[in-house]
């Protein structure tokens, strides 16, 4: 029952349950009523509820003050509540919302799931685009603490192309034995430059070379804890929208895509060392260093290349009630018209329960940023703290 419940509860940046064990620990009952989260209606039909919390300290210092400044703030960075449930055999639903720091709640997830066969499903609404794993994974699955130091597709640029990597549209995916697809289509920028109603197509396509990767749908995790034995992926995806970038009467068009790979290797003692990387290359005809002549906003993207590489190794051995698992990441961002921009994090996570539980220590310095172009050149000290039900 905790692998169905996995399976059908959707997140992330996601709204995923976990990988690991102690869950949920739903219990199945003969009439209505509430075990764990779940609601049972009748054999076929169900509800379920979740929540997701992150926060954080971070004490920042910039460089470009000399050192004479540092700001330190604690703030919840995201906050979500999950509910899904099926009405049907085939017929699934999600509804979840998120808020952002000093936002308001608002929706983030709402599709409409026809779960046919392993091979071939359709989720419509609101909703993940298919995109590269740290898009995918989201800040609940992640390996490190600040992934979003690379350049981001259109869907998180802040609510023109959709948001927190969500859009409207629709996404057809499968498995074929240890092949995996997911291929969309959504509305992307809309509006501005866009003056035709372009749609925005995106797919990612992974194949599994060893074990296969347990996720709910199409998503992805950029760590199992050794939970799912030896994995090794590789996987690429894409983004295209014509008119996708620029402002109205000045067009261009975008096209991205990624090549990532994911290495985790359980030894002897429970000891796991995960390896993820990834390789971007984005084309916009307008960005943030370039944009158009025209007045007004421009919609603009980043042109270049950017690559990460994250190293982590968990220890077997517990330590209280989790595991530690220190890590390493670098990122490089060289966009085609600007400086390049590097980051470096060094971090330890405390992996109490997977992703439901774990805390967090890291130390990032250097100027890359969520952008692609340099900003300032910072260090940064986080403690964070996630937990999911």
């Amino acid at each position: 029952m905790k692998k169905e419940l996995i399976g059908l509860f959707n997140r992330s940046l996601s709204v995923r349950a976990g990988m690991s064990a102690g869950l949920l620990g739903v219990a199945c009952l003969s009439s209505p009523a509430m075990a764990g989260g779940k609601i049972e209606i009748d054999d076929t039909k169900w509800v379920s509820v979740g929540a997701g919390l992150r926060a954080q300290y971070e004490s920042v210092e910039d460089g470009a003050d000399n050192g004479e400044d540092r700001s330190n703030d604690f703030a919840v960075t995201n906050m979500r509540l999950y509910m899904a449930g099926q009405i049907h055999e085939y017929i699934k639903f999600t509804f979840n919302t998120e808020k952002l720091d000093g936002e308001d709640v608002e929706v983030l997830d709402a599709i409409a799931q026809f779960e046919l066969s392993p091979a071939f499903n359709v989720w419509a609404g609101r909703m993940l685009t298919p995109a590269d794993r740290i898009e995918m994974s989201g800040p609940f699955y992640a390996l490190s603490w600040n992934q979003y130091r690379q350049p981001l597709y259109a869907s998180d640029q802040g609510g023109e192309a959709g948001r927190i990597g969500r859009d409207e549209g629709v996404t057809v995916w499968g498995k074929l034995g240890k092949f995996q697809y997911a291929v969309g289509a959504f509305d992307g920028l809309e509006g501005g430059a866009n003056e035709s109603d372009n749609l925005l197509f995106a797919g990612r396509f992974a194949y599994n070379f060893l074990n296969m990767e347990d996720n709910p749908g199409y998503y992805t995790s950029s760590t199992y804890y050794g939970g799912l034995g030896n994995i090794l992926t590789a996987a690429v995806s894409f983004q295209t929208q014509s008119d996708g970038v620029g402002v109205a009467g000045e067009a261009g068009d975008f096209t991205g895509y990624t090549f990532d790979v994911l290495s985790e290797t359980v030894f002897d003692g429970g000891n796991v060392l995960t390896i993820e990387g990834e390789y971007k290359d984005f084309d916009a005809d307008y960005t943030l260093a370039t944009p158009p002549v025209a007045a007004g906003d421009c919609f603009c993207l980043f042109d270049g290349t950017s690559y990460f590489a994250t190293a982590a190794f968990l220890f077997g051995t517990d330590v209280g009630p989790g595991k530690f698992q220190p890590y390493v990441r670098y990122v490089e961002n060289d966009p085609s018209d600007a400086e390049t921009s590097d980051s470096t994090e060094v971090g330890l996570n405390y992996v109490i329960s997977g992703h439901n539980a774990r805390l967090n220590l890291n130390y990032v310095d250097g100027d890359a940023n969520a952008s692609g172009y340099a900003g300032s050149d910072v260090n940064a000290l986080t403690f964070g703290v996630q937990i999911q039900i």
